[in-house]
């Protein structure tokens, strides 16, 4: 690594994470890891820790991420979660990577060349992206399917935690499933991090998807606080403020340095175009990371020695903070990390954690931290 520029993952929080989810939530048969979107940012060598802790089945979004986690890990399942194109199911069944069929055509088609294939039912029961609608297609699946065509597992996505939207796609998914032995298929994943901690237990599902909660980001991470507080009043609800029954902590921090620092005038301008126009005397720092690393660099703020300084212009490559004379060439600066969360960077962005963590390009090294080593990805 030569620009100190970089992401720190830390995978003993990984791993402690996914230990007390199986502690608090257990009795699930596979405790499902959403690896989709380079994990969530995170990187892929963040897998080895997330089977430490107990995850003992991965999933995709892609058959590419899919592809690429089976070249390391071998014998774990995988299942891609959107559908693929039929012409790609014989690598998907050579690399031992679990199909999604949506589309009863495309699984008559299956069926009709005899492919050799593990495949989960998808079930669309009210979000109207993927999935099946019709009871009489998951009952024809159901029966068609044999040790070819072998069905694995069924599942939804459920599009919120609670309330009566939650109640009415519950029941959406018991009635499309009504014509089937749920408890003859294996493997039954309804809920998810969202929906965990806000509803007891549902009686059917024997499997759990991990997502955003594996990194570190309880309930309280998917909606920025006003909107947050407007649903509550919405919905005469507070289950998204209640405290989290789980410990988790983030494990991703992310780190720059002052290359530069020089004084400006009244007068004079920084950046293009005169981005900033320079008031009074200052002093500036510039720092190696822009928006070609970060996408949401732009009117927020970064901690230098445990103090806020402010973010005056970016750049693809460039940021350009005002500091103070206790800040000096080489002082580490920290996005975020202990002293600005994500969750503060995204309610500055007026956005979720989601979409600041996939902000941060592929460009950015990842420095692994387990047992006081680091390991650069």
């Amino acid at each position: 690594m030569y620009r100190k520029t970089y992401v720190e993952i830390d995978c003993e929080a990984l791993e402690n994470n996914i230990k007390e989810i199986r502690e608090k939530y257990n009795g699930y048969k596979y405790y499902i890891g959403v690896v989709k979107a380079n994990c969530y940012s995170h990187g892929i060598e963040s897998i080895k820790y997330l089977i430490k802790g107990g995850i003992n089945y991965l999933a995709t979004s892609s058959l590419e991420e899919a592809l690429q986690i089976r070249n390391t890990y071998k014998k774990i399942p995988i299942l891609v979660m959107e559908p693929i194109h039929y012409e790609d199911i014989l690598i998907a069944s050579e690399k031992n990577i679990t199909i999604t069929i949506d589309n009863i055509e495309q699984f008559k088609k299956i069926i009709k060349n005899k492919n050799n294939i593990k495949f989960h039912i998808k079930i669309d029961s009210g979000m109207n992206r993927f999935g099946l609608k019709n009871k009489e297609d998951v009952k024809y699946i159901v029966n068609k399917s044999n040790n070819k065509v072998q069905l694995e597992g069924i599942f939804t996505h459920l599009s919120v935690g609670f309330g009566k939207e939650f109640d009415r796609e519950v029941s959406n998914f018991k009635d499309l499933t009504s014509l089937i032995n749920l408890e003859s298929i294996p493997i039954v994943h309804i809920e998810r991090s969202l929906t965990l901690e806000q509803h007891e237990r549902l009686p059917i599902g024997n499997s759990i998807r991990l997502g955003i909660l594996m990194y570190g980001f309880n309930k309280q991470a998917y909606i920025p606080s006003w909107k947050r507080r407007l649903f509550n009043k919405l919905t005469l609800k507070n289950n998204t403020d209640e405290p989290s029954i789980l410990n988790v902590s983030t494990a991703f921090k992310f780190y720059s340095e002052i290359i530069e620092i020089k004084e400006v005038l009244p007068g004079e301008i920084i950046g293009y175009n005169g981005m900033y126009d320079v008031k009074e005397k200052m002093r500036i720092a510039i720092l190696p990371f822009g928006f070609a690393d970060y996408l949401y660099v732009n009117k927020s703020y970064i901690s230098i020695n445990n103090k806020l300084y402010k973010i005056l212009t970016n750049y693809m490559d460039i940021t350009v903070i005002e500091v103070d004379e206790n800040v000096k060439v080489g002082n580490k600066v920290e996005i975020f990390g202990n002293n600005i969360s994500i969750r503060k960077a995204s309610t500055w962005a007026n956005q979720n954690v989601y979409k600041t963590l996939c902000s941060i390009t592929y460009r950015v090294p990842r420095i692994y931290k387990y047992n006081n080593k680091e390991i650069e990805d």
